[in-house]
């Protein structure tokens, strides 16, 4: 009969380790479960030193495949919410683990769980392998795997995760789907006016070269910044239009490079909240994701010091971050959630009261999910009212720079006509 090894949980939650002797897999998870024991790997004890398991889903030496890029969030969501439901079924996470891993393309998410399966067959739990591969799995993710562990939750615990990921991506879909339509709007209003005043208006200076006479302030000025554009300028070593066109890019590299320090992060995350419309957009999207990372790692049993901390490195904001710190050492020192948070002035009274009544009620968690999901609902009205109001901006925008362009170019024939008149 063969010997299968395992490794469960009894009923405090504490990890066990042994061996038993079954017909198959089901009869080992069946008597395993007869000890009172909650069984969360089982496998078959191998024979022969490195023979193959059984269904051969682990990564042999030779397979490795070479990774190229990152996973996407859409492809991690994905698997969590499969895993979930493979846990939810029962598998044994080494058989969940093969079948995920087996249904992936080649690239880093197959490497990783070929790894993470290797990793927990070889005795460590999902959480430790998954903690050795932090470009696929972050900190948030592998603490609430360790928290389902411990608590025998963790096909519950999956399925939170992929709800929390889901809605995460969700929100950030949304605010970058509206920025797209100003985006592309503005880009092409831009190429056309840069090709207006590089090809249009050098042929009108030309025309009015041979008039001899002294042109209008508007007309002038027009031509200057068409020398500009085009780099025809006497001194001018760069073109206007490569400005113009690089300096997305040039800030994008700017604020990368001084956000490498602490300093200039702080700095920068600071200035971003303070930009008109989009810095108060920022703060509230900046709380939503907080509120909802911190209720999430508490619905899943994480302590309140632990899941701050965690919240404070993942929040992607050094002002909220800093203020996460504060509230975890003040709490720490026995002080409630609610005061420390409203000393830091990082959110308004609302949250605050909310999370307040949270801590006095026992549902801190549920509390924070609210908060999340109402700040989620402001960050959809307050995109939608931005693209609004930038459409008709946009296009009084571009008629005032044609309208400006076509009056500077037909003053001077104006004033020619005139004095041919007189």
């Amino acid at each position: 009969m063969p010997t299968y090894q395992f490794e469960a949980l009894d009923q405090t939650g504490k990890p066990q380790k042994g061996t038993i002797e079954a017909v198959s897999s089901d009869d080992a998870l069946a008597k395993i479960k007869e000890q009172g024991f909650f069984p969360t790997s089982v496998r078959e004890k191998k024979v022969k030193k490195g023979a193959a398991s059984k269904g051969g889903g682990a990564k042999k030496k030779g397979e490795m495949t070479i990774s190229i890029g990152g996973v996407s969030k859409k492809l991690l969501t994905q698997f969590t919410r499969q895993l979930s439901t493979l846990q939810d079924a029962g598998l044994p996470i080494l058989r969940s683990l093969q079948i995920l891993q087996e249904q992936q393309k080649p690239g880093l998410m197959k490497n990783t769980l070929a790894d993470v399966q290797n990793e927990v067959e070889g005795g460590s739990s999902l959480s430790e392998a998954m903690s050795k591969h932090p470009k696929v799995f972050d900190r948030l993710y592998y603490k609430m795997i360790a928290a389902g562990e411990v608590g025998g939750v963790l096909d519950i615990i999956l399925q939170r995760l992929a709800d929390f990921m889901e809605k995460a991506e969700k929100l950030k879909r949304k605010i970058v789907g509206a920025m797209i339509y100003p985006a592309v709007v503005i880009s092409v209003a831009a190429m056309i006016l840069t090709g207006i005043m590089i090809v249009v208006v050098p042929k009108f200076q030309e025309i009015f070269a041979d008039f001899d006479t002294e042109l209008p302030a508007p007309t002038q000025w027009l031509i200057n910044f068409s020398n500009w554009i085009s780099g025809s300028q006497e001194g001018q070593w760069i073109p206007g239009w490569a400005l113009i066109f690089g300096s997305p890019f040039i800030i994008m590299f700017s604020t990368k490079m001084i956000s490498k320090n602490k300093a200039g992060k702080a700095m920068v995350d600071r200035v971003k909240l303070k930009i008109p419309v989009f810095g108060s957009l920022l703060q509230m999207t900046a709380i939503a994701k907080f509120t909802r990372t911190l209720g999430t790692l508490i619905s899943a049993g994480v302590p309140i010091l632990e899941a701050i901390k965690i919240t404070s490195d993942t929040v992607g904001n050094y002002v909220y971050e800093s203020a996460l710190e504060k509230v975890h050492d003040a709490i720490r020192e026995g002080e409630p959630f609610a005061g420390p948070l409203r000393e830091t002035k990082v959110v308004d009274n609302l949250v605050v009261n909310m999370i307040d009544v949270g801590e006095e009620t026992g549902d801190l968690d549920k509390m924070l999910m609210k908060i999340a999901d109402n700040y989620d609902d402001e960050v959809d009205v307050k995109v939608n009212a931005l693209v609004s109001l930038l459409e008709p901006i946009m296009v009084v925008g571009l008629g005032a720079s044609i309208g400006f362009i076509v009056i500077a170019l037909f003053l001077p024939l104006v004033k020619l006509i005139q004095s041919v008149s007189q």
